[in-house]
């Protein structure tokens, strides 16, 4: 955990830069997430990395986003992986009566660490992103992009309740995130991912982690804020090419 202080320290001057002082309004939702999050290994270092994710408002009864993610992944052994990639966003509109859709292209980086201490497993993973947003305004296209760069720090906990390894696995994680561009004024503060959940391994390839995901997201006026109440199932798949299975699952596990 002190890794953790660490990092919020560091960021902390960048959080409280340039608040705005108008009063601050919170947004309460429901939603719901699903994704499936595949590794393909074809050599005993490289891998392919593929996801795809949809994001509904309430329980599916509109879309929030669909995303699409793929990349190569190169895994020098079980402890670490360095990715990265290309993905798309399609961002559908939030407010009533609106019908445009904003496509966002990203670039990423990240590396992963996977350690233990004592039974509990420990993840973490920092990644870079370079997003171009399509702006719209009175629910059309504006012809301009808003290119943001985001840092994410994810550190997650795979906590063994149960004596039998068959049951399921405790989870928890926080991630946060930040950005940084020319259109970034009062929301240096992206936003906070918390997750609390279980773990099952379904079959040697394939496991999932199901549970309350809360996430909390400041715009770009500064003072407005989603408190997203988020159901979250994520299906994770690893899978080979005339290799040998990988111990150690490397995988994407959110947006």
């Amino acid at each position: 955990m002190k890794q953790v202080s660490n990092i919020l320290i560091l960021f902390l001057p960048f959080l409280v830069l340039g608040q705005t002082t108008q009063t601050k309004e919170v947004n309460q939702q429901m939603q719901t997430w699903l994704s499936l999050n595949s590794v393909t290994r074809f050599s005993e270092h490289w891998g392919i990395v593929a996801d795809v994710h949809i994001r509904t408002n309430e329980f599916f009864d509109s879309t929030n986003f669909f995303f699409l993610r793929g990349g190569i992944s190169y895994i020098p052994n079980s402890l670490v992986s360095i990715s990265g990639g290309y993905a798309h966003m399609w961002l559908y509109p939030s407010k009533e009566g609106w019908t445009t859709i904003s496509n966002e292209n990203r670039i990423y980086q990240q590396v992963q660490l996977n350690t233990k201490a004592g039974n509990v497993g420990i993840v973490q993973r920092l990644r870079n992103e370079q997003r171009w947003q399509e702006k719209i305004a009175n629910d059309e296209l504006t012809g301009e992009l808003r290119f943001t760069d985001r840092v994410r720090y994810l550190i997650t906990f795979n906590i063994p309740v149960f004596k039998k390894k068959t049951w399921p696995l405790l989870v928890v994680s926080d991630e946060i995130l930040i950005h940084f561009g020319q259109d970034v004024v009062y929301n240096t503060f992206d936003q906070n991912r918390l997750f609390l959940g279980i773990k099952e391994q379904l079959t040697p390839q394939l496991s999932f982690d199901f549970g309350y995901m809360n996430v909390y997201q400041q715009k770009y006026s500064g003072y407005q804020y989603d408190m997203n109440h988020t159901l979250r199932l994520f299906f994770y798949l690893n899978t080979r090419i005339k290799h040998k299975a990988p111990k150690e699952t490397i995988g994407f596990d959110d947006e």
